[in-house]
């Protein structure tokens, strides 16, 4: 069978609306104990979940349908609270437990919510695991004996223990002294956190989006409205801002003249600061939504670039099977598998400030000479299950804009994983090209389907 509930990143969309209902959580967290845990609970110790949220103001109820869910399949629960997902996958494989389990709708707004998982080694789940839970989620919903119950208990240090995990991931002969930086957790999951990590590493921290209430998570703040963050580095005269999302495993910085960075530029400014300490990087992944110039700048310096389908899963899966470490999407996931499994903001953050105190140099000097493309995406939001692939009129408008931009720019359409939208994006050297060929596919797709 197919996978009807699994997107890019696990279980998501609108709270109160079916898959994310409180019945279904507790039957998925049923499932995915089953599958996740089940073989261990027949051999040895009874395994332990560990499960964290963001901010959203449903967290409360999800976290305890899927502890319910959880305890009825006979697996421990471990409440992390309100913590960041690359925070739960390394909680999960330093502590040794079965599975983590993140609450959180990443940067999406606060009416929204999502499950996703994490394996025993702090690596998501690969497609089959999710489509056995699906399968498992098919079969009646059963109760182990009451001897058998799963027992919940919270884990008071978690923040603490995933603060010390970031800061290590900073060279010791480094240290942020003098650094005035603006971090924007989103209101989100990494509101307590990352402040944290910047100012015990040295940096005088002006922390914004750091005020939660279950419905402001990414509303006007974080990586996906940056606009904030840039008004906050001018007004304080920071050195640089960090942008995280809601549950900070994007990135986006912004130095002292408001400037914004995205994932593809400082994807760039980790491989060059890897070969001047390493000597070599053989290569590194981006997605089919890369900026062409990085890719052309990277081949510059030697460095082969590969391009995996839209989503940092799929990034990572491209860097096991090469062996590579380095890989990135432009939204600001970054991955770095010599220092996490999965992406991970504020470690992202870190790498690029240590990359800037190798070399004494700031981000715009790091990337002296890689102009981006400029790039035009409009998200249109489609009937869910439209079939804009065998639409005629849509097809027609996507091959007349890749006919007329052949040899200066080139055409991607996606459905987004998490959500009923259809991304339409151009990118073109003039922008002006960008502009008027993405809006007149949009325009064609909002006519067809929309």
């Amino acid at each position: 069978m197919g996978r009807r509930y699994f997107g890019t990143d696990g279980v998501r969309g609108k709270v109160g609306e079916a898959p994310i209902t409180p019945d279904f959580v507790l039957r998925l967290g049923y499932a995915a104990g089953k599958v996740l845990a089940g073989s261990a609970a027949a051999s040895g110790p009874r395994p332990a979940v560990l499960i964290g949220k963001d901010t959203r103001i449903s967290g409360y109820m999800l976290e305890a349908s899927l502890e319910a869910g959880l305890s009825a399949a006979g697996i421990d629960v471990m409440l992390a609270g309100p913590m960041t997902t690359p925070g739960i996958a390394y909680l999960t494989r330093a502590l040794r437990l079965a599975a983590g389990v993140v609450i959180s709708a990443s940067h999406n707004p606060y009416y929204d919510n999502g499950i996703k998982f994490f394996s025993a080694d702090g690596n998501k789940l690969p497609d089959e695991v999710e489509t056995q839970i699906e399968e498992q989620l098919e079969l009646p919903l059963d109760c182990a004996p009451s001897e058998q119950l799963g027992r919940a208990r919270r884990l008071n240090d978690a923040g603490g223990r995933y603060i010390e995990f970031c800061k290590s991931t900073f060279p010791q002969a480094f240290n942020l002294r003098g650094l005035k930086l603006v971090i924007d957790c989103a209101n989100g999951a990494a509101y307590d956190i990352a402040p944290h990590v910047f100012h015990e590493l040295g940096a005088d921290v002006i922390p914004i989006g750091v005020s939660p209430n279950g419905f402001n998570i990414n509303d006007g703040v974080g990586a996906t409205a940056p606009d904030a963050l840039v008004r906050a580095v001018r007004a304080n005269h920071a050195d640089l801002g960090i942008a995280l999302d809601g549950d900070a495993d994007r990135l986006q910085v912004v130095d002292a003249q408001g400037r914004l960075y995205n994932g593809d530029e400082l994807l760039y400014v980790l491989v060059k600061d890897r070969i001047a300490t390493d000597g070599k990087v053989e290569g590194a992944v981006g997605t089919l939504m890369t900026n062409l110039a990085v890719e052309q700048a990277l081949d510059g310096l030697g460095v082969q670039f590969v391009r995996a389908n839209v989503g940092d899963r799929y990034v990572l899966e491209q860097l096991r099977e090469r062996g590579w470490q380095l890989g990135a999407e432009g939204s600001g996931h970054i991955l770095s598998l010599d220092r996490h499994t999965t992406g991970d903001g504020i470690v992202s953050a870190l790498l690029v400030l240590a990359a800037m105190k190798r070399s004494g140099q700031t981000l715009g000097a790091l990337l002296d000479g890689v102009k981006l493309f400029p790039q035009k995406l409009i998200n249109v939001r489609i009937a869910q299950g439209a079939d804009w692939k065998g639409n005629a009129a849509i097809q027609q408008s996507i091959a007349s804009a890749e006919a007329e931009l052949k040899g200066k720019g080139r055409v991607l359409i996606r459905a987004s994983g998490t959500e009923p939208v259809l991304r339409v994006m151009v990118e073109a050297r003039e922008e002006r090209d960008a502009v008027y060929y993405a809006e007149a596919i949009a325009g064609g797709v909002k006519r067809s389907i929309a």
